[in-house]
């Protein structure tokens, strides 16, 4: 028995375009991200794929790429999950902030890490702007809202997630869609192949281009592979690599 699961990093947002640390900041997709998603689903339905879920996060860039995708898909009648487990990790203060202005001001090295360090969290947000997060009702079932995440953080609440939600979806071989966020999706990607701490730290995920997965009967990744081209996915893997360099004087 083969199961088949289908990654997507949502269509590139608003504020993936103007650079900045986004998080759990409710931002919308750009005039590319729709289209990104848009061609996504075109993608899908020109290989016939066809699914019985689709889970998504409670942030609208995710959701959004999700309606556009069934949109196209012509699979709007399927059951649809949101659920906060799904939402790009918290980067707590940076959020909002210019990435490469970040690096400006506090070097490109320690950017770096607070992007990609796997262990290290951002700086916390004020009290003030963390009760006003407390206060919104998409969290409102939580006991708490953490105030910045690590990656490491950001695993281990995909990883519950995938162990007592989604393995249990895809063992009844139901076809699942998951419509996340680049490090969500890194988490949940570290946990299927089993990457170490220091290899996550280069991996790269670009938006908008469905990442297959065909597991074996436990699980276990046999193959993957992304619906594009070699030159398409390397020049999206090279944009996201590149956002948090510094601008040219």
């Amino acid at each position: 028995m083969t199961h088949e699961l289908v990654l997507l990093r949502h269509g590139q947002s608003q504020w993936n375009l103007e650079n900045r640390f986004t998080g759990w900041v409710d931002v919308g997709l750009s005039p590319r991200g729709v289209e990104e998603a848009r061609n996504a689903g075109i993608a899908l339905k020109q290989e016939n794929y066809r699914f019985d879920l689709a889970l998504t996060s409670v942030l609208r860039r995710s959701i959004d790429t999700l309606t556009e995708v069934l949109q196209q898909l012509e699979q709007t009648d399927i059951p649809v999950r949101q659920d906060w487990d799904l939402n790009e990790r918290h980067y707590g203060a940076l959020q909002g902030l210019n990435k490469a202005e970040m690096s400006q001001i506090h070097g490109p090295e320690q950017v770096h890490k607070w992007r990609r360090g796997y262990a290290i969290r951002p700086p916390e947000l004020t009290e003030s702007e963390w009760r006003e997060l407390q206060s919104d009702p998409k969290y409102a079932h939580l006991d708490a809202v953490p105030a910045t995440e690590s990656l490491a953080d950001t695993y281990l609440r995909v990883v519950n997630y995938w162990k007592n939600s989604v393995a249990t979806e895809i063992l009844s071989e139901k076809k699942i869609l998951i419509v996340a966020h680049g490090n969500s999706l890194r988490a949940l990607v570290k946990f299927l192949d089993n990457i170490s701490d220091d290899e996550i730290t280069t991996l790269n995920i670009p938006t908008g281009i469905p990442l297959v997965y065909h597991l074996d009967a436990d699980l276990s990744p046999i193959r993957h592979f992304y619906l594009a081209d070699d030159a398409t996915l390397e020049r999206y893997i090279t944009e996201v690599k590149s956002q948090s360099q510094s601008p040219k004087p």
